[in-house]
Formats: structure tokens, C-alpha cells, sequence
């Protein structure tokens, strides 16, 4: 019987800059005054567990390199919803809104797969077990999907006994000052091919509700939609994105704005509050960092950037299950197969480059 090897030092990696040096980890829904100093890495899980990690440095570089290659997932991915059981829930959201309870729900399904084995995630070591098996290296997932995959978004997060790597094409809050922006995605297609008739008002129905959100805490007058139904080409698909913006009213903090904002509204639904409700009732597991937010938070600098969670592969049980969501939004014109082909989609280059080695 072999001895567990310590857990690697956590780091993260976000926006070009790599933080090392932890010094603290803070639950930001009790402490977001936090945020006012320091260099913090954020995690928040889309059922409202907000999480900082304030590292002693943060230096821009290039993604360090990995410390062995990535052995790929040898096992299958479970899903927590069944193409039926999805189908089916795409029916029950559509009758809801025949009703007049909700505008639009976003529905999600998380994919599971084991990954077995420890990994090392302290960036240049040796990426071996005790045992001399192969560990997964969070860095060397992060290098196969900024080539396979690359996005604005891109990062990576390790906290020790689990991590995190995110390729998120969304912007969920860029703040540089007193400037906030929001840059909501609702629309998918095919690399090309033209997008569904729901995707132009469904797009325009969360740019609203951004709008709102941000305006929450904004000086009156200054929420304006920067951008609207802007066509997106990325690796294996296309999206609809607008943006708006917004001037923070003085005296607004961490703690207020993220009230005011969170979960983000593309992944959540319209009316909010009512949406939510539909998909506690409808999925059965939690979603976690997926459909969260994650990024950084420069509180010396003033300066922020927060990517919704999606495109994300997390891990659980030190390091030994690996997580993807994928979802739909669905409105009274989706067509439940359609939905459930979009999922299909957004998961299929990603879980497609984390299962082979690379």
C-alpha cells in the first residue's frame, strides 16, 4: 500500500497573469469587502457559493507548462439527465410558460466521468504518483483546449485538492473602475448555418434582464447596450452575443453587485427569480462552478474579470471525478430534440479533446 502524496500548491491562472502564493481563502457572500485589496482568485458556484483565494502574486506570462501530458479520460461520461428525461423537461418548461409563470429557463445537464488517479498541479514538477502512475496535470487540459479550443475566457484554477479549467467564450462582469460590462450569449448554430427563429428574441429578452440587473446598481442613466445580436464564430459553433455597460453608482461594493447580478441571466432565465425555481424542480443534480462564475478580482488595481462558468471542466473528490455542463434556453418555441442537439454540441469538441491523450 502506497502513501498519498501531498497535495500540490494551488495557483491560478486567469487573464494571462499566474498567482501563486496563496495566503488566504474567504467566503465571499459573508466577506465580499474582501475584494477591496488584494490579487483574488474567484470561484463561484452557480447555486450562490462564492469563494476567494487572494494570492500573494500575480505575474503576467504565458500558460506555464505542464508537467506531464494529458492521459486523456479512459472512462465513460455519465449524464446527469437522460435524452428523455431532458426532452421531457423541455416540455414541462414550455408548458409553464404556455401558463404565463416564465419567459425563458435555461436547463442544464452535467457530465460525469471518474478520473481514478491524483494529479499534481504545481506547474513544472514531476506529474507522478507515489505509486508511478500518471497524474492529471489541470495544465496540461488547459494547453490541449487553448489549441483545440481557444477562448477569450481561458483559465485554470487549483485549489490544493481539486481544480479547475474553464475555455468560457461569456463574459459575465468586467469592471475597470467605476465601469462595469456584461457580455450575455443566448443563440447557438452550427459553424455558418443560420440560427434558430427563437434565438434573435430570446437573445434580446436576457440582454433586457442584464440590463436590469446592472442597472440595480448603476448611476441612473448610464446602463447602455454597447452591442446587440453580434454574430460570434468560435471553434465548432456560432453565438449571438450583445453587451451593455454600466457606471457604478458611488459607494457600491463587491457584496451589493454581486446580489444585484448573480447567477448570470444567460444561464439562469427570465423572470429570474421564477426561473430558478424551474430548475431546482427540474435538475437533479447542483451545477457547481458550471453556469457559475470564475476569474479574478485585482482590488489594488480596481480592476476585474469574471467569465460565466460555462465551458468548464471541474473536479470533485480531490481530483477524482471530472465535471462538464452543457444546456439549452429554452423558450415556447424550442423544439425539444433541437435542444437536447444543442447540448450535443457544446459539449462535443471539448469532451471530445479531454478524452483522448494529448
Amino acid at each position: 500500500m502506497t502513501s498519498r502524496s501531498p497535495d500540490p500548491a494551488p495557483f491560478a491562472y486567469f487573464d494571462g497573469m499566474l498567482a501563486t502564493g496563496l495566503v488566504e481563502v474567504a467566503d465571499l457572500a459573508v466577506r465580499p469587502e474582501a475584494l477591496d485589496r488584494g490579487w483574488w482568485a474567484v470561484c463561484a458556484t452557480f447555486e450562490g457559493a462564492v469563494t476567494g483565494y487572494r494570492f500573494a502574486s500575480a505575474r503576467r506570462m504565458p500558460l506555464p507548462p505542464a508537467s506531464a501530458s494529458w492521459p486523456g479520460v479512459g472512462g465513460p461520461w455519465r449524464s446527469s439527465l437522460t435524452r428523455a428525461e431532458y426532452e421531457r423537461g423541455v416540455g414541462e418548461i414550455r408548458r409553464r410558460i404556455a401558463r404565463g409563470d416564465v419567459y425563458q429557463v435555461n436547463l442544464c445537464r452535467v457530465l460525469t466521468a471518474e478520473l481514478g488517479r491524483e494529479y499534481d498541479a504545481v506547474p513544472g514538477e514531476a506529474a507522478v504518483t507515489d505509486d508511478g502512475a500518471r497524474r492529471f496535470d489541470p495544465l496540461a487540459l488547459a494547453h490541449l483546449l487553448a489549441v483545440g479550443n481557444p477562448a477569450r475566457y481561458q483559465g485554470v484554477l487549483a485549489t490544493g485538492g481539486d481544480w479547475l479549467v474553464t475555455a468560457s467564450p461569456e463574459l459575465f462582469l468586467r469592471r475597470d473602475g467605476n465601469m462595469l460590462r456584461s457580455a450575455p450569449i443566448k443563440g447557438t448554430a452550427g459553424p455558418g448555418e443560420p440560427f434558430a427563429h427563437k434565438d434573435t428574441p430570446e437573445n434580446v429578452m436576457i440582454c433586457d434582464l442584464v440590463r436590469n440587473d446592472l442597472g440595480r446598481v448603476a448611476r441612473t442613466g448610464s446602463v447602455q447596450v454597447e452591442s446587440l445580436l453580434g454574430r460570434t464564430e468560435l471553434p465548432g459553433l456560432a453565438h449571438l452575443v450583445s453587451s451593455v455597460r454600466a457606471e457604478i453608482r458611488s459607494g457600491i461594493g463587491w457584496g451589493e453587485t454581486l446580489a444585484a447580478t448573480f447567477p448570470p441571466g444567460s444561464v439562469s432565465g427570465a423572470p429570474k427569480h421564477t426561473a430558478l425555481q424551474v430548475i431546482s424542480e427540474l435538475e437533479p443534480v447542483p451545477r457547481g462552478p458550471y453556469c457559475g462564475a470564475v476569474g479574478y478580482v485585482d482590488g489594488d488595481a480596481g480592476v476585474a474579470e469574471l467569465a460565466v462558468g460555462i465551458r468548464t471542466f471541474h473536479t470533485s473528490g480531490g481530483g477524482r471525478a471530472l465535471h462538464f455542463g452543457t444546456g439549452a434556453g429554452i423558450t415556447y418555441l424550442s423544439d425539444p430534440a433541437a435542444e437536447w442537439a444543442e447540448t450535443e454540441l457544446k459539449a462535443a469538441r471539448l469532451i471530445a479533446l479531454a478524452g483522448a491523450p494529448g
